[in-house]
Parts: C-alpha cells; sequence; structure tokens
C-alpha cells in the first residue's frame, strides 16, 4: 500500500507501559513518537512481576503517554488511520487496561482497531527496523517464550520448535534469584559473567543432538542450583564463574538447536537468496547470545537481524507496527467486542507444549 499509514500502539501486556506512533510508506517504516514508563521499581522488591501492581500502574500512567506519544510524533488523533493495541498474550489486567484503553479511542474518533498478538509484535519489527522480507526465520527468546518460527506473511506464522519447560528468560531470572542476584535476572547474569570463567563448570546442554528443534532448560537450571549449593557458601568468584558457565550452556545449546533450524530453512526454501534470521523477545539483548547467533548465521550463510536493543523488550512501536502491517495488507480491522487473552500462541496449529504461551508470561 503506497498510502502512508500512522499508527498509534498501545502496549500493556507485563510491566512495561508504552504508546508510540509509526508511520509506514512506499520507502519503509519510520517511528515517529516511542515512549515506554518501566515499573522495574515497583517490583524489584518482589523479584519479579506483580500484576495487581503491574495493572494499577498502567492505569494511572497510560492516558499520559498516549498524549507523549503523539506530541513527539507530531500528530493528533485526527491525523491517525488507526488503533493497535496488545490484545495478548500477558497478564490479564494489563491487556485489560491498554485494550479497552485503545477500544475507546477507536470509538471516539472512529478509527480502526487492530487487536495485535504481542509475539507477533516481535515477529514483525525486523520488517520496520530493517525492511526484511518474507520468508525468514525468527527466534523469539523472552521470560515466557523461548519459540523457533517461520514468518511466512503477516498473520502467517509456523512454530518449527519451542520449550518443552522452562523458558530461557525464566531460566535466567531463576539463576539470577538463586544467586542472590537483583531483578531483572538476565542483564543481573549477563554483568556477573563478564568476570566469570566460562570453562569452571560443565553444564548439561539440553536436546543437544535431538533431531526436532525443542528447546529445554529444567535441566541446566538444576545444574546451576546444585552447583551453588555444593560451595555454599558462594563467593563473588563462585557466582561469576557459575553466570560465566551458564552463559555458556546456553550458548551451545542453541547453536546446536537454532543450527538445525537454519539447515531446515535452506532445504525447504532453497530459493531465497537471503535467508534470514531475527532474533526477537528480551533475551535478545544479551551480547553473549548475540554474538553466538551471529556467528551461527555467518557459518551458515543467512543474514542476522537483531533489533535495537529498545525493540527487543516490550514496546509500542513493535504493536503498532504490526496494526500497520495488518492494515497495509487488507486484513479486517477487529471488533470493538474482541476480547484480551492472556494465552494466545502465533501458531495456532501448534501442538500446545509446557511453555508455548505460559498464562501470565511475559513476552
Amino acid at each position: 500500500m503506497s498510502t502512508p499509514l500512522r499508527i498509534l500502539g498501545i502496549e500493556t501486556s507485563c510491566d512495561e507501559t508504552a504508546a508510540a506512533v509509526v508511520l509506514r510508506d512506499e520507502r519503509g517504516g519510520r517511528i515517529l513518537g516511542d515512549v515506554v514508563l518501566s515499573q522495574l521499581e515497583e517490583h524489584s522488591a518482589y523479584g519479579g512481576v506483580v500484576p495487581e501492581i503491574a495493572a494499577r500502574a498502567h492505569v494511572e500512567a497510560l492516558d499520559t503517554l498516549i498524549e507523549e506519544a503523539l506530541l513527539r510524533a507530531g500528530v493528533t488523533l485526527k491525523d491517525i488511520d488507526a488503533i493497535a493495541a496488545t490484545s495478548g498474550p500477558g497478564l490479564i489486567g494489563g491487556l485489560i487496561v491498554g485494550l479497552m484503553t485503545g477500544k475507546a479511542i477507536a470509538r471516539a474518533t472512529g478509527k480502526p482497531l487492530y487487536a495485535v498478538n504481542h509475539l507477533e509484535g516481535h515477529a514483525l519489527t525486523a520488517r520496520l527496523t530493517d525492511g526484511l522480507s518474507f520468508p525468514y526465520l525468527m527466534l523469539l527468546v523472552s521470560g515466557g517464550h523461548t519459540q523457533l518460527i517461520l514468518v511466512k506473511g503477516v498473520g502467517d506464522y509456523e512454530r518449527w520448535g519451542t520449550t518443552i519447560d522452562d523458558a530461557l528468560g525464566e531460566a535466567f531470572d531463576k539463576t539470577a534469584k538463586l544467586l542472590g542476584l537483583p531483578y531483572p535476572g538476565g542483564p543481573a547474569v549477563e554483568r556477573a559473567a563478564r568476570a566469570g570463567d566460562p570453562e569452571r563448570f560443565d553444564f548439561p546442554r539440553p536436546l543437544v543432538g535431538d533431531a526436532r528443534l525443542d528447546f529445554s532448560f529444567s535441566g541446566l537450571k538444576t545444574a546451576v542450583r546444585q552447583a551453588a549449593q555444593s560451595l555454599e557458601p558462594v563467593t563473588n568468584e563462585d557466582i561469576a564463574d557459575i553466570c560465566a558457565s551458564f552463559q555458556r550452556a546456553i550458548s551451545r545449546t542453541l547453536k546446536d538447536r537454532v543450527g538445525r533450524g537454519l539447515k531446515r530453512f535452506k532445504e525447504d526454501y532453497a530459493a531465497v537468496d537471503e535467508p534470514a534470521l531475527v532474533v526477537a523477545g528480551g533475551v535478545a539483548a544479551n551480547q553473549t547470545l548475540r554474538t553466538t547467533l551471529q556467528g551461527l548465521c555467518d557459518e551458515h550463510g543467512f543474514r542476522f537481524v537483531a533489533p535495537p536493543l529498545q525493540l527487543c523488550t516490550d514496546n509500542a512501536a513493535m504493536i503498532a507496527w504490526a496494526g500497520a502491517e495488518r492494515l497495509a495488507a487488507g486484513l479486517p480491522p477487529d471488533s470493538l467486542n474482541v476480547a484480551p487473552r492472556s494465552r494466545w500462541p502465533l501458531d495456532t496449529q501448534a501442538q500446545a507444549l509446557i511453555g508455548s504461551g505460559r498464562r501470565g508470561a511475559k513476552a
């Protein structure tokens, strides 16, 4: 669609309140205004996200953030072509706040509403930032999901692999909590690992060598706990070494699991001239894992696409862009009766496994 589209996006699926305005035209996509309010301080004392606190914070901040996003974009609601609000998966209280706000704006302005799957926001971000063409492979790694997904088109996704137990982000968070590191766990583990010896502990690499493309991190998490218990009381050096060895085991696991996915993609889509792997989700901010995936793509002849760090974590720009993509593709808007969904897999035909669209998990 050559007609410029300006979309207002709203994201409230977990512990970030966000609003953004994006532009989609014949040249691609551009973020006009993007505002994210983190609730980190509100939840850090509890070592995780408290749903009731998150929902209350969304209510208090969302209206102001929408006004700020419009102001930064230099537009008003009259200039907006559609509203896109996260409708799932996520914490139901937060989803209700964002979706109801989107419905209210759509009703008041007469603009169409797109109830967006949060995971689709991640899946399509690379088209906003890098102009990527379909099809491509996406590794989604976050607190609630670890999936390898074939992105064939807007609204057209095929899950090739998923976690059979814990999501990768959950494994990071629980490892951090076990070692007494602050929340959020992922960045804390990464910081500690920089000073550690990755060779000290030979942690397991779950499912390495398995023909299927699924993931498993529960056994690795158990091995970390056992190592820490055997050393009690752990020193700062012990913690650094455990974190470094933990990241090394994950890197080697991803190299095997994702590597098999890249081979499958080349077999199934041999006609694609420049195959690409996109990494998305909060854990995609981890530089060690990015380096591993970059090397893997170089080895297999894939383009490696990692969106800017601020677009890896929860944000409204990706939700607005997903709405723009759906509108440009001619997909119909959603009814104002659409309901939020705490569980909402991208591939609705895939077999439900533990860890896939876990209720209340951060996507």
